[in-house]
């Protein structure tokens, strides 16, 4: 009898503490489902009322009343609206391809439920089914509601899709997120590609095959605290990144490594130094970044050529690819870059780098300039 009773609390303790690790580890996904549904039951009275104002005015007004006394704050007026919103933007996303193609939390999660349901009952059974929809669920939706509040905001469906994708690849915090979207990442990517590649950020987000895929056009450096206008070297421009090195890696984009700066090269008893040196996973290959306050000059071109050119032939294995060599400087010169470098140059760019936020329109014109019909809100 004594063993019966350690088993069965042993059983009952394992489930208790599963349980207890499954809502701490789903608490973002919970929230957002619960509140995805509540928009789904309140579109769903409301498509059979008579009227949207009047269903707005007072049905969602004592709702919000009845759910505020009997649960807290959070179900106010406009939250409620938000979930209307939230359901109406994002419902065909069920029935859609999910975000994620794996099924394996989706079977783990069911292998754990059949070790509780060996006594198969009908509540038994619809428990079962409403975990695995929620776990589905989280295919579909796998950011935070702080997240999706943000992106509901924006109106582009093409960017906003390319904004939860990257958000969810790259597990970006909201902060991030905000950050990102406030400085027209979106933009900036689909200025260095063709339309058919801007149209697949949305669906699949930013894939790296190739060097011309990881770079934008501009980069932002507005965290390097450094003034426009004031005067500064390439040294002290190099030390701020160095100093935040972290955002500089998020806003050089995905597989990054941080290698070296400075970097000494000795040919013929001359030493050149390379200012930044990372090595890109995805792409398997060197990257080398010089900075340039000045104006961008052949000279400059044909100096990273030689560094491109040393790495290619002195230091990468034979496994790996090619490196690359990215100028970063205030204003490329896109006479000098075109007709120092080969017409099949695939390997080193020329970008410019901005020290504050770029203003949206001004990149949508460059967009639509250069024959895009990319167009945010």
């Amino acid at each position: 009898m004594p063993n019966k009773n350690i088993s069965l609390y042993s059983e009952v303790k394992q489930l208790i503490e599963e349980a207890k690790t499954f809502v701490v580890q789903n608490v973002n996904t919970i929230l957002v489902f619960t509140n995805y549904h509540i928009g789904k039951i309140i579109v769903e009275d409301e498509q059979r009322g008579k009227e949207r104002a009047k269903y707005a005015e007072k049905t969602l007004k004592n709702l919000s009343k009845r759910l505020t006394k009997d649960f807290g704050r959070g179900y106010s007026e406009d939250n409620l609206n938000r979930m209307r919103n939230f359901y109406l933007l994002f419902n065909s996303r069920i029935s859609a391809t999910p975000l994620r193609k794996s099924q394996e939390p989706i079977k783990k999660y069911a292998t754990v439920l059949r070790k509780f349901t060996a006594v198969k009952s009908r509540r038994q059974n619809a428990l079962l089914m409403w975990q695995t929809a929620f776990a589905e669920f989280q295919f579909h939706f796998p950011l935070s509601w702080s997240h999706y509040l943000f992106l509901m905001r924006i109106s582009n469906e093409d960017e906003r899709n390319f904004y939860e994708i990257e958000s969810a690849q790259n597990k970006w915090s909201i902060r991030e997120l905000q950050r990102q979207f406030n400085t027209s990442l979106y933009e900036r990517i689909a200025l260095s590609k063709d339309k058919k590649a801007v149209r697949a950020l949305s669906k699949k987000g930013l894939t790296i095959t190739k060097p011309i895929d990881m770079l934008k056009d501009p980069y932002v450096l507005e965290f390097l605290d450094l003034r426009e206008e004031s005067v500064y070297t390439e040294s002290e421009l190099e030390t701020a990144i160095i100093n935040r090195l972290e955002n500089f890696l998020l806003e050089l984009g995905k597989g990054y490594l941080f290698q070296s700066r400075q970097q000494r090269l000795t040919l013929n008893s001359k030493n050149y130094h390379i200012d930044l040196v990372f090595y890109n996973r995805l792409l398997r290959c060197f990257v080398i970044i010089d900075l340039k306050i000045g104006e961008l000059t052949h000279e400059d071109i044909g100096q990273m050529q030689m560094y491109v050119n040393y790495y290619d032939r002195e230091v990468k294995n034979k496994n790996e690819n090619k490196t690359v060599g990215i100028i970063l400087c205030k204003q490329a010169n896109t006479a000098i870059i075109e007709y120092t470098l080969p017409k099949n140059n695939k390997h080193i760019f020329a970008r410019e780098y901005k020290l504050y936020l770029p203003s949206k329109k001004q990149l949508q014109k460059l967009l639509q300039y250069s024959g895009e019909t990319l167009i945010t809100k």
